[in-house]
């Protein structure tokens, strides 16, 4: 059985063990290149999405220029339409008599309900 008596103390590192450690945590820039032509920036090795070249081929087509819409700060006050309901619900047509049923019914009848109030036959 281990007990705390035979565990062993953690080894120390020295600050040139550490730093030799940590060397190589050092974030890289990025090589972004800008493309001589049309003046966009891209990645290295990859796609250039505003016109589509690879390496001086066309391989995908050319992305849309975006044009930039005014935007307006604040809720819109355009008038809302009111959204009405076409179609009948044939489950909520008897509503009522099902309000009646259950816990909520009992409380609210002030006990059980009557069974043609609930459209039952006896």
């Amino acid at each position: 059985m281990i007990g705390l008596g035979d565990m062993s103390i953690r080894m120390r590192h020295t600050r040139g063990h550490t730093g030799n450690r940590r060397s190589h945590h050092a974030l890289k820039n990025t090589n972004i290149i800008t493309d001589t032509k049309t003046g966009t920036s891209r990645l290295p090795h990859r796609i250039d999405e505003a016109t589509g070249l690879y390496r001086g081929k066309q391989i995908a087509p050319a992305r849309a220029v975006r044009v930039a819409k005014d935007k307006v700060k604040g809720t819109s006050t355009a008038p809302v339409a009111v959204h009405a309901h076409e179609h009948a619900h044939a489950k909520h047509s008897n509503a009522g008599a099902k309000a009646a049923e259950g816990v909520a019914g009992k409380v609210a009848t002030g006990g059980r309900p009557n069974k043609s109030a609930t459209g039952e036959k006896a």
